[in-house]
Order: structure tokens, then C-alpha cells, then sequence
């Protein structure tokens, strides 16, 4: 699944960046990583300018998936059967995650879909890594590869 992230913030030295890069690595094609400025001023300022970076860098016709704490939250497999409906869409497909004030309401207005990681709340640059292995393991149940062990609770 050929995919682009666009994501808040930049990656400095760390072990998150390491860690996105691990994943991205495995994934076949990678994710194409678009940083965007994290924006200043009030809360909701910094949703709204940040919100408008992400949606100026939307391609054309692309189908647009949130990482929203308010999305679905879907298990493995259900993401491995969702990822493949959005392969047949033939849209450009794009990841969006937000800075440390979250999305915009407008950003979530345009998402066709909007991913929730779970209840727990992540750190916006570790959400790259978390959103990188969990395409690798959907890719890997839609090629049957081991990887995801479906056995395990």
C-alpha cells in the first residue's frame, strides 16, 4: 500500500524517530514521512494553522485517514481488511497526525476515516512508530506472513 504521512512536528535525535524508521523500513513501499511546522500562539490557533498545513499538503483526490483518539479503533485484522479497501479505492491514501494540540476540526471534517490507537493517549512523534508497525502487521496478515500471530490473546 503506497501511503504518505503527514505528520506535526519534527523528528530530532531519539528513539522514536529510530523506531519509526525500523517499521517504515519493513513496509513495502514505505511511508513517504511529510513534516510539517508545529504552529504557535493559543490552543485552538495552533490546531487551526496546523490543521491548514495538513490539508495544503493533502494531494489531489486523496483519501484522507485521521489518527484521531475519537476514531474507530479497529483490531488488527479489521485494519489489515480496512487498508485493503482503501487500496481499491485508487486514491492516493494519506495518514494525518496531529501536534501536541491534536487535529483541527477541519482536518477531522475531511478525514474519510478516522483511526483511534486505542484509549490510551500517545505521544504525537511515537504515533508514527505505533501507526508504522500496525500497517506492517496489516500488511503481513493480508500476505499470511507470521509476523501478527493471530493465535496469541
Amino acid at each position: 500500500m503506497k501511503a504518505k504521512l503527514l505528520a506535526v512536528g519534527r523528528f530530532k535525535s531519539g528513539a522514536e524517530g529510530t523506531l519509526f524508521a525500523q517499521y517504515n523500513a519493513r513496509l513495502r513501499p514505505p511511508l513517504e514521512l511529510a513534516e510539517l511546522a508545529d504552529a504557535a500562539g493559543s490552543p485552538p490557533e495552533i490546531r487551526r494553522r496546523e490543521g491548514a498545513s495538513i490539508l495544503a499538503a493533502l494531494p489531489a483526490q486523496a483519501l484522507l485517514v485521521a489518527l484521531d483518539l475519537g476514531g474507530a479503533a479497529p483490531s488488527s485484522e479489521a485494519l489489515a481488511a480496512l487498508t485493503t479497501r482503501w487500496e481499491e479505492a485508487a486514491r492516493p491514501i494519506c495518514f494525518a497526525i496531529g501536534g501536541a494540540e491534536g487535529l483541527d476540526e477541519a482536518v477531522t471534517r475531511r478525514a474519510e476515516h478516522r483511526l483511534s490507537l486505542g484509549p490510551l493517549t500517545w505521544p504525537h512523534l511515537l504515533v508514527r512508530a505505533l501507526l508504522a508497525e500496525q500497517l506492517f502487521r496489516a500488511q503481513c496478515i493480508r500476505t499470511n506472513h507470521p509476523y501478527h500471530r493471530a493465535w496469541r490473546p
